[in-house]
């Protein structure tokens, strides 16, 4: 796999960063297709298949994609283009103590299998960091490359995961397992590719016995205390509380830590059968007691767009939304714009839109808006005396509340005799523009600091 892509640059939303090339190792499947992680082809702008012994080149087309469990289908633009190769089988039944052979190519095309040892089956978040997944985590001596974006996991010349990261401190690499692999291809084969399901709640262990009183379940043993139900979500739908106490999901009982026994894993995190085993649009009873009361809620599962989400937890393949007035850059929060503080932009990025970000669902329980900020200002005649202001979030313009980019466009036409007016949370508090002098230089602006569009809301 040869991929050249550009990402986008959310300090300067209008443009984009310098162009990137990777290179990996797919994973050839049945019908045709190419497995490889999402990463690999994330703002991706030509994709490339290269057979390893020969050297040919042909142009893919990536089929489906999905960020949160970081993995796309690709197919060749040459239909027979991959015909002589034998395509991966998949095995789905690999257990702690396996052996697992890592493939990887050497810069000759020859192909060097590593071994390594299942240490620990577990769930685990992945790197969009949307709800957690099933992970294998083996103990293996790689050589890692940093090109190393799909490296496919083998056991008995069958697929058995594909890499998702690795630590060559302590020699710790975790990867996709084949559940997760398997339900990904079973979803891609329907019309409308739909991801991965979710029900929308939070919860508690209850070994604590003082909290096991206080829900009602002094003397008993099992299950786990919600604590949080969001608005909107399936949890909530099917009328699960705060308080609840979840005993069982379908079949399995579950513990005080939260754990079921699977027959292959032994004991493992309960939310393992909602994305492993279910499907969005599958109905899945929850046993559950109230005030110590047993109960059954029937949650309909869906998967929750990033369009549903106030701050979306990633926005890749698609330019950022901004709008430009007078030299002030109003964005749509987003993890995406908060991850360009690097790895560590929990701790870098401005930290109230990092707790907007993480509490969104408290802070904002009927999810239908976006939060509108202005990331900083372009020096110009109109933004004198606004020239540090940054990273503000925007409440009103102009006496109306904003609620998205679309909002403050509309408002901005409209001046308050001849000033454009906006509101902040966090001080000036109050931001005036002449609305004509904002107009008069917009052309001006564009052409200091090679803006090719002062606004994009799509």
């Amino acid at each position: 796999m040869n991929v050249t892509g550009q990402s986008y640059d959310y300090f300067r939303p209008w443009q984009k960063k310098a162009p990137f090339s990777k290179r990996a190792l797919g994973a050839v499947l049945s019908k045709g297709r190419v497995l490889v992680t999402a990463d690999l082809v994330a703002n991706q702008n030509f994709v490339e298949l290269e057979r390893a012994e020969s050297g040919e080149k042909t142009a893919a087309n990536v089929q489906v994609i999905d960020y949160e469990a970081n993995l796309a289908l690709l197919e060749p633009t040459e239909k027979t283009f991959l015909d002589g190769i034998t395509p991966l089988e998949i095995t789905p039944d690999t257990v702690v103590g396996d052996r697992l052979a890592a493939w990887q190519l050497e810069p000759t095309g020859a192909l060097l299998a590593t071994e390594g040892l299942v240490t620990t089956i577990q769930m685990m978040p992945y790197p969009i960091d949307v709800g957690q997944f099933l992970t294998y985590r083996v103990s293996i001596p790689m050589q890692y490359r940093e090109n190393s974006y799909t490296v496919p996991l083998v056991k008995n010349n069958k697929l058995a995961g594909l890499l998702l990261r690795y630590d060559s401190r302590s020699q710790l690499l975790d990867a996709i397992p084949a559940p997760i692999i398997n339900h990904f291809l079973k979803e891609a084969e329907s019309q409308k590719y739909r991801g991965f399901p979710f029900a929308g709640f939070s919860f508690f262990p209850t070994r604590d016995p003082e909290l096991r009183a206080y829900a009602g379940e002094k003397g008993k043993s099992g299950g786990v205390y919600i604590s949080n139900v969001e608005p909107g979500t399936p949890a909530m739908k099917a009328g699960m509380q705060v308080g609840d106490v979840v005993t069982s999901v379908g079949d399995h009982a579950i513990d005080q830590n939260g754990n079921y026994v699977d027959p292959l894993y032994g004991k493992i995190e309960f939310t393992n059968l909602l994305t492993a085993h279910a499907y969005a649009g599958d109905t899945v009873p929850f046993h559950i007691e109230r005030n110590g009361k047993p109960m059954q809620l029937n949650v309909t599962l869906e998967h929750r767009d990033t369009k549903d989400y106030v701050s979306p937890p990633y926005n890749l393949d698609q330019p950022p939304r901004y709008f430009v007035v007078g030299g002030l850059i109003f964005q749509e929060l987003s993890r995406q714009y908060l991850k360009e503080w690097g790895l560590n932009w929990q701790r870098e990025a401005p930290q109230r839109f990092v707790y907007m970000d993480h509490f969104q669902s408290e802070l904002f329980p009927d999810r239908n808006r976006r939060v509108v900020i202005l990331s900083q200002v372009l020096p110009a005649n109109s933004t004198i005396g606004y020239d540090d202001l940054a990273y503000l979030t925007v409440t009103k313009v102009n006496g109306k509340e904003i609620k998205s980019l679309e909002d403050l466009a509309e408002v901005v036409k409209h001046p308050i005799e001849g000033f454009i007016k906006i509101e902040t949370e966090e001080d000036p508090k109050q931001i005036e523009l002449d609305a004509s002098q904002v107009a008069s230089e917009a052309h001006e602006l564009q052409e200091n600091y090679g803006i090719s569009s002062l606004q994009r809301l799509q």
